[in-house]
């Protein structure tokens, strides 16, 4: 393929290959070429032109496949467009004299075929530069079209269009001969040439006029008449092609116009027209009225369709704009449509014009107006149905009967009504909340005349106003509840008449099924409201039988609709409703038949449908509460049920007597009946399997019914991949809801509400508008197929047998249609059984039931309706998967084999063929693997056969499946498929859409065979790789937009296997293109492939996308709105106007994918795209991301003349430039909101982007950088827009938002006004955002989002002005009184549980607000007072004032409601304690709830206690522990002032009792809740519950009550430690551990005191006998602690386990496994620091919690562990600080040897021998390792220390401890660090300084030696640093100390030692000016210390300065250079040996 890239064709290298990879080589040159000549040099192209054109002409010559023809003309066109011009006219010349050649070979055709597309590419690239030669060339191709055959004629047509477009209005002389020319073959019977005239045609109406003048009534007749027997493909053209003339007769594009002054069309006429065509077809205009009223036959489906689709095309093309001012013409005539008789004839086709008209209505308001002008289309639609309805109203009450006419209008006026009330339904849901002006503005009276309709005569009207109800009260909630109450009133006052009864209770089944749409519920009481209504409806049928009917069906109706609000509802009335079931069926056997004699035709009726009702209901129980589905409810539901299957058998008879109308009724109980057993299991049914088989069978073969009603459910039973095949992709298109009508199965697409007025309450299907069930013949069936599946598994062999025989005779005895239909229904059965039994994983039954089902299987495969042939396919995979045995397979296999060998036959080769890909689905690669190879040589060689595309088409399907089920076992026949597809994509003709489309799949399965082995480098792989691309580009250029969709998937897989090789620069373009396709698929497929890229690369896609939007403006037609905002822009135009599901979602990932990895660079960028997406309302109608272009007003006229070119282009959802486009709608913005909050949350890792100071720094020095503070005042902006909408869901995103933004930059200080932060001055904003959430009339959702913001804001600290708090604390204040307003409040709008999370959402805000005021004040108490500033002026104090806040403030606005609070949030506490009770606990629920939750709701209220409990527990706790447990309240008439005192004034004893157990209920509660929360807090809670909790604890642990009651129930403080240890196991996070450690402290201190008071109250007792002491404390005498009861052992668990988590070398375990490695000690990260201290300081305590036996039980393991964490943590640190652990450990070892057990008796010897092994484990780790060289020797030595001070006595003369600490103490004082000399010398001290002399005097004599020598040698290396000075400064200290120490005898000889020394420190007067500032230092601090021990000790200094005179000049020299210099610089001096003298180093904590 390399050798292909150069710029002429190599001609040697194509010589070489083998003729077939010829052509490849060929295109992949011309596919070089194509790219290469744009941008090569023209100077190249110059030379090397000539050569080039004679190889490009040479291949036209040679039979170009399309694809390599299409690039051929390209590259011919563009080379002459770029070189010189000069041979172009030979070049034409040679191409004219092809197409006039008379050769008409097929051999020759593709020649001529190059010849035509050639001379299209020259005219479109250079158009009027051929000038003169056009008129020959268009003559020679007009010639030509006569007698060319169908691929000619396409491709001519299509040419011509190109000529057309290149000339433009220059070509006027050959329009009419075109025109002639062309029209013609409108109707030819080739569908590709349909298409490529309606393409010419529509370029043709560009420049000529008579086309939509004189012409304008032909060309319409023409295009109806292309619409007959139309495709898909055509019906879009050619509406594309109507659509456009009429538009453009409306309103002329030209100039040109207003000069011939033709005569325009009116808009009355240009309906009119197309008028016609809706109901009359191409039947031509016959304009006398008698014809029109004769009726005549309807139009043809395909017209209507297809003119359905040219009104959409017509008012887009018009544009928005026109449809806002003629919106009224327009909706009244296409009402009219419906209106009419012709559109009506039947009731299906009335259904079906009803589809199409809803579809013109959907498609043009849905897409084009934006939410203004839908409101105001709203209200012209009200207007059109309040006439109708007056009209109707006129004939219904003209009793007189004078109207004659007037039963036709109102049989008319449904339809009507029916379309007015859909699209206002589907409108009103579409605007969601922001249609409420149009429901609230009086002068519409939208709910009124809505309502109105509900009294309408006929059936379908009353439905659809029902629907439109539902939609209104899914738009707006808060009308729910008043609508069902108006309805609900409306029943019980018309009573009496038919209509109101039957449309009062379809609206009310409506807004109950809407229920589950609304969050919010209805309150309990509707559903009693609801029960008593349908009891009383049904109790009343019988009374008065014009009303039988109508009150049966509507009480059912209503018990139906009343099942979909769920179970907690319905459990209430499910007794009555059992009750009422078996009420309406006979009890017995007897009474059935006694039934049957009994009774008239009308009493059969109202029986029949009271039944068919109670199922219905029945039904609905079973879907929509499966809960309550008990073994007894079904034992009780199964009574009329078997009563309804024997009552079938009855109903024929029944009829007989009664006649025929009775027929709909029966199906009706049938259909409900087989719906409800689909839903039971089929063993509660097993008894009745025999009789209900028999009906099912029936139904479906069609015994009883004449008509040939074939089942809907074939298509969804095939798989979804063979849609190919059944040409069911039409069901992916935008036209889907009206191209259903074309399917083939009976009554496809005629879904309407009137069909079952059940699906009004049921759930709208998955992309569905609005539920449309079939009519009720084809819904039995579809019933009955699907209750067949569901029962097939369960049944005897034997039945199978008979039944799989009984099919194949049913068959047989059919004839032609009918039989065709049996066949079908057999079929679909089958498919449903076989897939239950694969579902079930049983099998098909022994060999007689498997021979008899293939038989009819087999059968199937050459039958000539290809529906029946896929289905048989499937079925016989199926089959094989519920067999499963090989040799079946093979048997199948080989039949099929044998078929395809020998057959010629078109319908068996496609049969046979199916059934092997359909075999490979389903039995795997694995089971089918012997078969692969003939099956891949058969299909191969079958796909080749270009004699029928038909067989090609199925072979490759079949092949694309064995690829995909073979996975790598088909790698050895990738090669040769693949040359395969090749071939085929350069040769099948373009026309052939489904064969390109099966090469599009085969070439996905094949590159997913390879996989990822397509990254890599080798010969065969390139060659495969290269073949793909190859492939795709070919399927990418193909005319088709599902074949271009197929080659995007494609390459979505290359590039997920290999990305390197996918070219994003040209790939990129193409998508963005791709996303203004009028076809869904092909945008679906463009935004999957978009999203799999933005995921990796999506930085690479935004520049590309942008720079196709530069190149832009040179090629005109691409119409793409890429404008600054970039392809984010472009998909945020898209949410706009798609409304498929999955389309929105990929674009919302996409989008999610690209901020994810470019937001926060381009901060601005896309904060702009969100900000105008928001900052849209409805009032501007200028789109956000597609910003319209500045010189739309400047350049309109020019504007006019380029925009002809691509104003053509416009189909369905696609905006026009010239238009200005739709504002955002409220779906985007609520988007654009939730990306705000991303976007914040991305910037989390930045810290700069929170920092003012910092960001404007940064952006100082790189202005390009972007930080979000920055921004900060379009987030609020943004976020106060949207929580202010008028759309709930967007005020929902603003809310979150604003919380978002208030915690993220709530500590943002303002660099310009310190003490102040930069949200200050938004406080009106914020403010501003929150008041209107809390007006009466707001949804609880939102307010309750509300008050977390409030809390969010008052907590954050930002505003520090009460006054200015206040506006919004008033807000938290009226929600409180609304709170305390109680349970019933009159007007309820929503479900209790909304109400309960309102109220739970205040008490949550005032909770979190408290804990904030409690922490503030907390704070500054703690804090030192501050001084008070200079001075005593008051002014100052004023200012401080306002900056600082009084520690008190925010306390100050929660205090007064604290008595109210504190209440509520203990009954709230209370609810939740009882709601977390486990299951088998309900009983002891209260039966009418609890202070905040209604018993019905309580499912609902658990979780919003769930999320609201914890701030709340947090609270409470502070609450009780700063009014000690309450104690205030108990005593209320003691003044306020007082409240905080603890003393309980000496009231009763009754009170203080009741005190005593008011503390212990609320201890009991606060601990529940905790540890109930804390035992198992669910994985998704949000960690800050968890620390709530904790810190609940902690507070309530600190009150003294709460103390006592926990010490003195110590298996609760047991449990408390077992269940914080259990949350340590499952949470991670450091602040919860710490807050663990916290709360574990505090259990511990409370044991502690109790034990205290314990020995205290002992201790009084036995003042007398003081010896005994009495052993309290855990593990009394013996020593032992059990686990479970001990809560030291709790303790010692916990703190193990922390311990072993953040030091894992601790546990000896670990060290010992063969696999350790030593670790190197790391420094741990400060939490984990803090933690283990905490953890070290706990486990030190706890041996105070024991008796002496217990203590000795637990302290080897306290001192192993804490001896443990020194060792580990004891690391050198820079700064020589000491590491928070040491600290803790060191104290831990303080704490442990100084206890009193070393005084207990008995315990002497076990004491000692802890104490001596605790300081041999120090020793032992204090050795120098290698392992360790940053071992922190001082805190080491400092351990030992502490042991040789505390427990000296144990340690007197152990000589192997001592001289290890004697060489520990050597070691450092030999160290090379001048640290830990100083600090070895400040130990040493304190342990000469002991007053155990036994202790200190071996140390002294081992060690003073070594330190003199020390010092002495100073002299020779004085110190150079601060550090070596200070440790000698250290060391002289000791000497001096020593030497008071020593007797007075000895002190000479120690001052010997000591004089001499300092002296020598001393410098001489000459060197000291020179000397370095240490040395100074050092000579200053021996002078000082002389001077001072001369004066202590003078005789014997005296002495030791006398035996020296050397010693005594150099004293005294210094003295006097001394003097000298401090009178010259007193000041300086006198301050210095002051600093000197005190020691440098404290320690941090003074541990002796």
């Amino acid at each position: 393929m390399e050798l292909a890239h150069s710029l002429l064709l190599n001609e040697e290298a194509l010589a070489q290959i083998t003729e077939a990879k010829r052509p490849v080589f060929i295109f992949e040159w011309l596919r070089f070429l194509d790219k290469v000549l744009v941008t090569a040099n023209r100077v190249d192209v110059k030379e090397k032109q000539k050569k080039l054109v004679e190889q490009l002409t040479g291949l036209i010559s040679s039979a170009p496949g399309p694809p390599t023809r299409k690039l051929l003309a390209k590259n011919l066109a563009t080379l002459y467009s770029i070189g010189d011009t000069f041979t172009v006219f030979q070049t034409l010349d040679k191409c004219n004299e092809i197409i006039k050649s008379k050769d008409d070979t097929p051999a020759y055709l593709p020649t001529k075929l190059a010849a035509v597309a050639c001379v299209g590419a020259f005219y479109d690239k250079m158009g009027r530069m051929l000038g003169s030669s056009f008129p020959d060339t268009i003559n020679n191709m007009l010639k030509a079209l006569k007698s060319a055959e169908s691929q000619g004629r396409g491709e001519i047509l299509l040419s011509l269009q190109k000529v057309l477009c290149g000339l433009g209005g220059a070509a006027a002389s050959c329009h009419r001969d075109i025109y002639k020319n062309a029209r013609s073959l409108l109707t030819d019977r080739s569908m590709a040439v349909r298409c490529a005239v309606a393409k010419c045609l529509l370029e043709l109406q560009n420049e000529a006029v008579f086309m939509w003048t004189t012409e304008l009534e032909n060309v319409a007749t023409l295009c109806y008449k292309a619409l007959e027997g139309s495709n898909y493909g055509v019906r879009v053209e050619v509406a594309k092609l109507l659509g456009t003339v009429m538009a453009t007769a409306l309103l002329p594009k030209h100039a040109s116009v207003m000069r011939q002054n033709v005569k325009r069309a009116t808009l009355e006429e240009v309906l009119e027209l197309m008028a016609t065509g809706f109901l009359r077809g191409g039947s031509g205009f016959l304009k006398s009225g008698g014809e029109m009223l004769k009726g005549g036959g309807s139009v043809s489906r395909e017209v209507r369709v297809g003119i359905t689709q040219a009104y959409v095309v017509f008012v887009t093309t018009l544009g928005g704009q026109w449809l806002e001012r003629n919106f009224a013409t327009f909706l009244s005539h296409v009402l009219d449509l419906v209106s009419h008789p012709r559109a009506t004839q039947t009731h299906v086709e009335a259904v079906y014009s009803r589809r199409c008209v809803s579809f013109m209505l959907r498609a043009t308001l849905g897409g084009l107006l934006g939410e203004k002008a839908q409101i105001a289309a709203g209200k012209e639609i009200c207007q059109a149905i309040s006439k109708q309805m007056r009209a109707v109203e006129a004939v219904v009450n003209d009793i007189s009967g004078e109207n004659k006419a007037g039963a036709a209008d109102v049989s008319a006026s449904q339809h009507v009504m029916v379309c007015a009330l859909k699209e206002l339904g589907s409108l009103v849901q579409s605007l969601s909340a922001t249609a409420s002006p149009l429901i609230q503005e009086p002068s519409i009276g939208l709910l009124e005349t809505v309502t109105s309709v509900l009294l309408h005569p006929s059936m379908a009207a009353r439905l659809a106003a029902a629907w439109c109800l539902r939609c209104v009260a899914v738009a707006l909630p808060y009308q729910l509840t008043p609508l069902l109450d108006r309805c609900a009133e409306r029943i019980n006052s018309l009573k009496s008449s038919p209509e109101a009864v039957s449309g009062y209770s379809f609206a009310m089944a409506a807004l109950l099924g809407g229920v589950h749409q609304c969050p919010l519920g209805i309150p309990h009481s509707k559903g009693k409201l609801v029960v008593s209504i349908a009891e009383d409806l049904l109790r009343t049928a019988a009374q008065n039988s014009r009303l039988s009917l109508q009150r049966t069906q509507a009480g059912w109706l209503l018990l139906g609709a009343l099942m979909t609000l769920g179970p907690s509802l319905v459990r209430y009335h499910l007794p009555k409703m059992l009750l009422l079931w078996r009420n309406v069926f006979p009890r017995s056997q007897k009474e059935l038949e006694a039934e049957k004699a009994r009774g008239d035709a009308f009493t059969w009726q109202v029986t029949l449908e009271g039944r068919a009702g109670a199922l219905c209901a029945m039904r609905s129980f079973v879907a929509h509460c499966p809960e309550l589905l008990t073994e007894d409810v079904i034992r009780r539901l199964m009574t009329p049920i078997e009563c309804a299957m024997t009552m079938m058998s009855h109903v024929p008879a029944i009829i007989k007597v009664h006649g025929a109308h009775l027929k709909a009724s029966a199906a009706m109980v049938r259909l409900r009946l087989y719906d409800i057993l689909a839903l039971l299991p089929p063993k509660t049914y097993e008894g009745s399997f025999n009789a209900l088989l028999r009906e099912l069978v029936a139904e479906f073969t069609l015994t009883d019914n004449s008509a040939n009603t074939t089942t809907s459910l074939l298509r969804s039973l095939c798989h979804y991949d063979d849609s190919v095949l059944m040409g069911s992709w039409l069901q992916e298109t935008d036209h889907k809801c009206i191209e259903d009508q074309l399917q083939p199965n009976s009554a496809s697409g005629s879904g309407a509400l009137e069909h079952d007025p059940s699906s009004i309450y049921l759930r709208v299907p998955v992309g569905e508008a609005i539920p449309g069930p079939l009519p009720l013949g084809v819904s039995v069936i579809d019933a009955s197929v699907a209750l067949f599946g569901v029962v097939f598994p369960h049944v005897s062999f034997k039945h199978r047998l008979q039944m799989l025989d009984h099919f194949a005779e049913c068959i047989k005895q059919a004839k032609g249609v009918r039989q065709q239909a049996v066949q079908l229904n057999i079929f679909t059965a089958v498919l449903s059984a076989l897939k239950g039994l694969a579902e079930n994983k049983s099998t098909l039954g022994p060999e007689e039931v498997r021979k008899s089902a293939l038989a009819l299987v087999m059968g199937a495969l050459d039958n000539p309706n290809p529906i029946l042939r896929c289905a048989a396919g499937e079925a016989l995979g199926r089959m094989a998967q519920v067999v499963g045995e090989a040799t079946f397979i093979a048997r199948m296999a080989q039949t099929s084999f044998d078929k395809l060998k020998s057959a010629r036959d078109v319908v068996s080769r496609t049969g046979h063929s199916l059934a092997l890909g359909c075999l490979h689905r389903y039995v795997g690669g694995i089971g089918s693997g012997q078969h692969l190879k003939t099956s891949v040589s058969i299909l191969l060689a079958l796909a080749q056969d270009g004699s029928s595309h038909e067989v090609q088409t199925w072979a490759l399907h079949s092949l694309a499946l064995i690829v995909d089920s073979s996975g790598p076992m088909y790698r050895g026949y990738v090669e040769p498929t693949l040359s395969l597809v090749l071939t085929l994509l350069l040769t099948v003709p373009p026309s052939h859409i489904e064969v390109h489309q099966c090469l599009g799949r085969c070439l996905g399965a094949l590159i997913t065979t390879v996989g990822p082995e397509l990254q890599g480098n080798g010969a065969t792989i390139s060659t495969i790789r290269s073949s793909c691309l190859v492939g795709c580009a070919i399927m990418q250029d193909h005319s088709d937009s599902l074949v271009q969709a197929a080659a995007i998937s494609c390459l979505q897989q290359l590039h997920m296997f290999a990305p390197r090789h996918v070219n994003l620069s040209s790939l990129v373009p193409c998508l963005c293109v791709h996303l203004c396709s009028p076809h869904l698929l092909l945008r679906r497929a463009a935004v999957a492939c978009l999203r799999q890229l933005a995921q990796r690369e999506a930085a690479e896609v935004c520049e590309y996308a942008m720079s196709l939007a530069k190149r832009g403006g040179d090629n005109n037609t691409i119409h793409l709105n890429i404008t600054e905002t970039g392809l984010e822009g472009v998909l945020f135009g898209m949410l706009d106007r798609e409304t498929d599901r999955k389309l929105c979602s990929d674009i919302h990932d996409t989008l999610g994918h690209m901020l994810s990895s470019l937001a926060v660079e381009k901060l601005s960028h896309w904060l702009k795209l969100c900000k105008d997406v928001l900052a849209a309302t409805t009032g501007k109608d200028v789109g956000a991301p597609v910003v319209v272009e500045v010189e739309k007003d400047e350049e309109d006229s020019e504007k006019k003349d380029e925009m002809d070119d691509d104003s053509m282009f416009t189909g369905l959802g696609e905006d026009d430039k010239s238009k200005p486009s739709v504002a955002p709608r409220w779906v985007t913005r609520v988007f654009a909101a939730d990306c705000l909050c991303r976007i914040i949350l991305l910037c989390e890792n930045d810290k700069a982007h929170f920092d003012l100071a910092a960001a404007r720094s940064a952006q100082a020095k790189n202005p390009k950088g972007d930080q979000l503070v920055l921004h900060l005042s379009d987030l609020i902006r943004m976020a106060f827009m949207a929580a202010t909408d008028h759309s709930n869901q967007l005020r929902m995103a603003g809310l979150q938002a604003l919380e978002d933004i208030i915690k993220k930059f709530a500590s943002v200080p303002e660099p310009e006004f310190p003490g102040h932060v930069i949200l200050e001055q938004y406080q009106a904003n914020v403010g501003a955002a929150l008041r209107p959430a809390f007006s009466p009339d707001t949804p609880s959702d939102i307010t309750a989002k509300a008050c977390q913001v409030c809390s969010t804001w008052i907590g954050s600290g930002v505003v520090s002005d009460l006054n200015d708090l206040r506006r919004v604390h008033n807000l938290l204040v009226s929600s409180l009184d609304k709170v305390q307003a109680g349970k019933g409040s009159s007007s309820q709008l929503y479900s209790e549980s909304a109400t309960t999370m309102e109220k739970l959402a205040v008490l949550k805000a005032w909770a979190e607000v408290y804990v904030v005021a409690m922490n503030i004040k907390k704070d500054a108490e703690s804090k030192p007072a501050k001084p008070v500033q200079s001075g005593e002026d008051d002014d100052d104090e004023d200012d401080m004032g306002a900056d600082v806040l009084p520690p008190d403030s925010l306390i100050t606005l929660v205090q007064p409601e604290l008595p109210s609070l504190s209440r509520l949030w203990l009954a709230m506490l209370r609810d939740y304690a009882l709601l977390t009770l486990p299951a088998e606990f309900s009983s002891q629920l209260p039966p009418d709830g609890g202070a905040f939750y209604t018993p019905e709701t309580i499912d609902t209220a658990r979780l919003h206690y769930r999320s609201s409990w914890a701030p709340v527990l947090h609270a409470v706790a502070l609450w009780l522990s700063s009014t000690e447990f309450g104690a205030a309240e108990e005593k209320e008439d003691v003044p306020s002032a007082l409240s905080k005192a603890p003393a309980i004034s000496q009231a009763a004893s009754s009170t203080t009792k009741s005190f005593e157990e008011s503390v212990k209920d609320r201890m009991h509660l606060m601990l529940g809740v905790s540890i109930e929360f804390l035992c198992f807090p669910r994985p998704e809670e949000p960690i800050h519950n968890v620390m709530s909790c904790l810190h609940a604890l902690f507070t309530l642990l600190a009150s003294p009550c709460a103390k006592i009651h926990i010490a003195e129930d110590q298996l609760l403080a047991v449990e408390l430690l077992n269940v914080l240890h259990r949350l340590l196991l499952t949470r991670d996070p450091p602040a919860v551990q710490l807050q663990v450690t916290a709360v574990v402290q505090e259990t511990i201190r409370a044991a502690q005191d109790h034990l205290q008071r314990q020995k205290a109250g002992k201790g009084k007792e036995e003042e007398g006998e003081k010896d005994s002491q009495p052993s309290l404390g855990e593990g009394a005498d013996t020593g032992e602690l059990v686990p479970g009861k001990s809560l030291v052992f709790a303790a010692m668990e916990l703190l193990v386990f922390i311990l072993v988590r953040h030091l894992p070398q601790l546990n000896a375990r670990v060290k010992e496994s063969p696999s350790h490695v030593p670790l190197r000690p790391q420094r741990l990260p400060e939490e984990s620091a803090r933690l283990v201290a905490n953890t070290v300081s706990i486990l030190a305590e706890l041996p105070s919690l024991c008796s002496p036996a217990g203590s000795m039980t637990i302290l080897p393991t306290v001192l192993f562990l804490i001896t443990g964490v020194l060792r580990e943590t004891a690391l050198k640190t820079a700064d020589n600080s000491v590491p928070v652990t040491v600290t803790a450990a060191l104290q831990g070892i303080k704490t442990i040897i100084t206890s009193p057990l070393a005084r207990v008796e008995g315990m002497q010897t076990q004491w000692s021998g802890l104490v001596r092994s605790g300081l041999a484990s120090v020793l032992e780790n204090s050795l120098p390792e290698e392992s360790r060289p940053d071992m922190d020797e001082v805190s080491m030595l400092t351990a030992i220390t502490l042991f040789l001070l505390s427990a000296s006595n144990e340690l007197v003369g152990v000589m192997v401890l001592q001289k290890g600490c004697m060489d520990r103490f050597r070691n450092a004082l030999n160290s090379s660090d001048p640290w830990v000399q100083a600090r070895c010398y400040q130990l040493l001290l304190s342990v000469f300084q002991h007053s155990s002399r036994a202790l200190s005097t071996p140390y002294i004599h081992a060690l003073a030696p070594l330190m003199v020598e020390k010092l002495k040698a100073v002299e020779r290396s004085r110190p150079g640093t601060a550090a070596e000075l200070q440790a000698v400064q250290e060391g002289i200290r000791v000497l001096e100390n020593l030497v008071g120490m020593g007797e007075e005898q000895n002190r000479v000889q120690l001052l010997a030692l000591l004089v001499p020394t300092l002296i020598s420190y001393l410098l001489d007067e000459n060197a000291i000016s020179s000397a370095p500032q240490v040395s100074r230092a050092l000579h200053e601090f021996a002078l000082q210390n002389l001077m001072r021990i001369g004066p202590l000790y003078p005789a014997a200094f005296k002495t030791v300065i006398g035996a020296a005179p050397e010693l005594k000049i150099r004293l005294e020299s210094a003295i006097l250079a001394n003097q000298a210099s401090s009178r010259a610089k007193a000041a300086a001096r006198l301050a210095q040996p002051q600093v000197q003298a005190a020691p440098t180093i404290k320690l941090k904590t003074n541990f002796f």
